[in-house]
């Protein structure tokens, strides 16, 4: 099994993996086959079902899918080309993607929300449809957004599992097991396994300068959270507090009188920074969605920050290390909230997270193996219920908890020898289990927990 770091992480926009960046994915999906069929096409329409319904206006879904429709994909997109398109759109009900006919489409009768009818292949299903020029429907195609900005068909879902059609890679574990007897075997670790995979499909080059763009996309995203104040959109006059703890924080580092807790405050901040930047729809890197996108930054600029020793030249190897578990959690489980609940995102992150810092801070891929387990561990059961379907409440605060667990995880595990009691993989399992028997009004649809107990206003 190989998924590339540049899978698990992709740059996007906010506020949400599965149900902004996947629509916009699907829909520029449907567009190339739209290029390729040879239909006369007049229109377009879209129809969003189970969670993307639920919870996708404040998810900006119908937004992504509309845009998606125009031709934008999240790697590059541009906010003011984006309101343009908007505007126009709404001005002549028509879309104009580059190599098609322009295209009719009304958002107030070509795109719906079925809130009744649900697929049943995933939880964030859509189905995409071009028109002839009567109106009548005549091509159409089922995706799924399955969570990190992936996205599947109708038909690659039934499949089976999306399986890896490029060349054969050195090292390509599937479990955890699988993974620690891998470095046993060769004596490299968990992040050397994974550059050799890497470089074996992509090169050296290519994964080098691959990741120090993603930890710049990170870092540039926290830096920006940190210095923007004011009210985050939606609708729940959410304040962005990041700005204003880190204000605090500088202050007090300079009177050098910060009580030893303190460092949980820096953590929280830097992830805090992501999430408040992705809620307004900034550029972020999924890690692995959007949902958890502040846990694993977060992480590392602690690393580089505040701990001693720490250097950039280890950057790469984080990333790497915090693939190959995030790799392993959605091959086996999932990284989807609609799919799975928050112990999918957030807990995965943290896992990720944990797994990355142990490794960069010498731990034995032992180690590394049980800090990401406690991580996980210890976010199971853990519910997705965002307020008013926003990724604000109590998305925000939760991904600056992930990042603490994730330090006290690698922290833990470097203490020990690497021995202990559950396997990675069985606390995997146990997430896919939990999350399977999670009621759906856990699983991203705003229907149960704090999204119907925490007024909406």
């Amino acid at each position: 099994m190989f998924l590339s770091v540049f899978e698990m992480f992709k740059v996007g926009i906010g506020p949400s993996s599965s149900h902004t960046m996947g629509p916009m994915v699907a829909a520029a999906r449907f567009l190339d086959m739209m290029r390729a069929s040879p239909f006369e096409f007049a229109g377009v329409k879209a129809s969003l079902h189970g969670s993307l319904a639920f919870t996708g206006i404040g998810h900006a879904t119908d937004r992504a899918t509309i845009l998606g429709l125009a031709g934008f994909v999240p790697e590059s997109y541009d906010n003011e080309k984006a309101e343009a398109v908007m505007a126009a759109m709404n001005d002549t009900h028509t879309l104009t993607p580059d190599d098609l006919p322009p295209l009719r489409f009304d958002p107030k009768t070509d795109l719906i929300f079925d809130y009744d009818t649900q697929l049943t292949g995933h939880a964030n299903g859509m189905i995409l449809m071009a028109t002839d020029a009567q109106g009548d429907t005549i091509l159409s195609q089922v995706f799924y957004s399955i969570g990190g900005g992936f996205v599947m068909t109708e038909e690659e879902l039934a499949a089976g599992k999306a399986t890896d059609e490029g060349d054969p890679v050195p090292y390509p574990f599937k479990s955890a097991a699988e993974m620690l007897e891998m470095c046993k075997a060769s004596g490299k670790t968990i992040a050397a396994m994974k550059r050799s995979n890497e470089e074996s499909r992509g090169g050296s080059e290519n994964l080098k300068k691959g990741s120090a763009r993603l930890w710049q996309v990170m870092n540039d995203c926290i830096n920006r959270g940190l210095v923007i104040d004011g009210i985050l959109p939606g609708g729940l006059n959410v304040k962005r507090r990041a700005k204003g703890i880190h204000d605090a924080l500088l202050a007090e580092r300079g009177l050098n009188q910060s009580a030893p807790h303190t460092i949980n405050d820096w953590m929280s901040v830097y992830a805090m920074a992501v999430n408040e930047e992705n809620a307004a729809g900034g550029q972020v890197v999924t890690a692995p969605t959007n949902g958890a996108a502040g846990v694993l930054p977060a992480t590392l600029r602690y690393y580089l920050d505040h701990v001693p020793g720490a250097s950039e030249s280890h950057i790469e190897d984080f990333l790497l290390t915090a693939a190959a578990i995030g790799g392993l959690v959605k091959y086996n489980a999932s990284i989807s909230g609609a799919e799975a609940g928050c112990q999918a995102e957030v807990g995965s992150a943290a896992a990720m997270s944990a797994a990355a810092l142990c490794a960069v801070m010498g731990g034995s891929p032992e180690q590394v193996e049980n800090a990401a387990e406690i991580a996980l561990e210890h976010h199971l059961g853990m519910t997705c219920d965002p307020v008013r379907g926003l990724v604000q409440v109590p998305c925000i605060e939760r991904n600056g908890l992930g990042a603490i667990k994730a330090v006290s995880a690698a922290s833990l595990a470097l203490r020990g020898d690497g021995t202990h009691l559950v396997p990675l993989d069985a606390c995997i399992e146990t997430m896919r289990q939990t999350g399977e028997d999670m009621s759906a009004k856990y699983k991203e649809t705003s229907l149960g927990g704090l999204a119907v107990n925490v007024p909406n206003c």
